[in-house]
């Protein structure tokens, strides 16, 4: 892989959006770690496996955790095209743009709704988390759905003024999040150890344990409609290391955006990667009784308060609501950045008052908004139908595999006619990197299969029909696809026809 090296400033490789048929719109000052905390804060190690891990102890057992390097490596070959991609077209708005400029502006279109979707489901159940799992445990009191409401839409109001009033805070409160969280999570994996050790708590056969799972056919495929144990273990990672691509949703305010946000994304893949890794390792050996501590529903808690004390599993809570609070913060500014470049294009519903930017704020103050209401409406939709809340939260984790599915399809059709990098490339790692994502996402869309996820389903084809209805409208609107066309596109297509054309006139 190569990375040119490139001087320091504003300017550098794929800073100049003009190429691509835009203006500079909003103050290009995020920088490298800026960049990687965006990507790192989404992902949110601490968010993710708080979460995940009393499931993977009852679908999995224990021994479910040995997905999690799966999942890491697979969602690396991802970044590492998104990368590639990002350092092509270092534009607003990710997969929308380099789908709308590789392919067609329809299919553009239908992937920035996806992730539009996606973004908004997303940060109202990242939210959620706060207010139905962990503060219910941090002040000791019973969590309801009138209070998870309110609690919800508190954070979220004030996610969205950070992100509404200014980028620089937001930046600098996600930077100290992560930092926290980085460090936090090094210390919690090295005192668990060194306490354990000492302690005589290690239980190594916890590692290979299957827990309350049947031994026999834990490596199974599975049939048509269900998943073998340790392949539904793999949810864990799948479901933690995502939305590293935020980065590139904010390409036009990062300096050397072709340079910075590929290394962001690959860095913040990696760094989840490895300590989320160790983390997991060292709350397995001190798990104890694994099929008891599988019915907690704060089981990564209960193991820190129980071999380091009450404080430090008081801190470890506190860690994790600052670091939910920083990843709902950075999905929703992501969504927004999402509905402001799709806007720009007059691709949005409402765009005209979407695209603009605040002149005294210098961010899209009404996508905020949007971004912002249409989470509330949701909570106070379904506050009080929590079943059917948890349905439309498990049908937004199925997304981002639609997504990467999608992006890396169309890099391997495309991969040959792709413009100049202005900044990345794999190199002679292109097409070991392919291979490895193909398999990885056929392995991870395979698990969708389950009959679990059946609601899911159903949730998100509700969502790409309430699109396409809009698609439809805006496609006779425009006079067909004519009518979308990008500015300043990069067609690959185009530029082939126009060669043949071109070739036919001179013989």
């Amino acid at each position: 892989m190569t990375d040119p090296k490139v001087s320091r400033g504003s300017a550098g490789p794929g800073a100049d959006v003009a190429e691509f048929g835009y203006t500079q719109a909003m103050q290009r000052s995020t920088r490298s770690f800026a960049s990687f905390a965006v990507a790192f804060a989404f992902v949110s190690i601490a968010t993710g496996i708080f979460t995940t891990y009393g499931a993977v102890l009852q679908s999995s057992g224990p021994a479910g955790i040995w997905t999690w390097p799966v999942a890491v490596v697979g969602q690396l070959m991802v970044a590492l095209l998104f990368g590639s991609l990002a350092a092509r077209i270092p534009v607003t708005g990710y997969s929308y743009q380099w789908v709308s400029r590789l392919a067609n502006p329809v299919l553009g279109w239908i992937m920035g709704w996806i992730s539009f979707t996606f973004l908004a489901i997303v940060v109202v159940a990242v939210d959620y988390t706060i207010a139905s799992t962990v503060l219910p445990v941090l002040l000791n009191y019973t969590g309801t759905p009138g209070n998870a409401w309110w609690i919800t839409a508190l954070v979220l109001a004030g996610q969205a003024l950070l992100v509404a009033f200014s980028t620089r805070w937001t930046e600098r409160v996600n930077n100290a999040a992560v930092t926290a969280e980085l460090v936090g999570m090094l210390l919690l994996v090295v005192l668990l150890l060194v306490v354990g050790a000492i302690m005589r708590g290690l239980d190594f056969s916890n590692l290979v344990s299957t827990g309350s799972i049947s031994p026999e056919g834990y490596f199974s495929f599975g049939s048509l409609v269900h998943v073998g144990p340790w392949m539904m273990g793999t949810l864990l990672g799948s479901f933690t290391i995502v939305g590293f691509e935020s980065a590139a949703n904010l390409a036009e305010e990062t300096e050397q955006p072709a340079r910075v946000v590929p290394r962001a994304m690959a860095q913040a893949v990696i760094a989840s990667g490895v300590l989320g890794f160790a983390f997991l390792i060292a709350v397995t050996l001190l798990a104890g009784d694994p099929v008891a501590l599988a019915q907690s529903a704060t089981p990564i808690a209960d193991v820190i308060a129980r071999v380091l004390g009450p404080v430090v599993g008081t801190a470890l809570l506190i860690m994790v609501v600052v670091a939910i609070f920083a990843c709902g913060m950075v999905i929703l500014m992501t969504g927004v950045r999402l509905v402001w470049a799709m806007s720009r294009d007059a691709r949005f519903p409402g765009h005209a008052l979407w695209s603009r930017i605040s002149p005294r704020f210098g961010t899209p103050l009404a996508a905020t908004g949007l971004v912002f209401v249409l989470g509330e409406l949701l909570l106070a939709i379904f506050a009080f139908q929590t079943d059917a809340l948890f349905a439309l939260f498990s049908a937004a984790t199925l997304l981002p595999s639609v997504i990467y599915a999608a992006t890396v399809l169309l890099y391997i059709v495309k991969r040959r006619d792709l413009p100049p990098s202005k900044g990345f490339t794999l190199g002679r790692f292109e097409v070991p990197v392919v291979v490895l994502a193909s398999i990885w996402l056929v392995y991870e869309l395979l698990i969708f299969r389950d009959a679990a996820f059946l609601s899911s389903w159903v949730y998100v084809a509700i969502m790409v029909a309430i699109g396409a209805v809009y698609l439809g409208f805006l496609l006779a609107r425009r006079g067909g696809t004519a009518g979308l066309a990008m500015p300043a596109m990069y067609s690959v297509d185009a530029e082939l026809d126009a060669d043949a054309a071109g070739a036919a006139v001179r013989s």
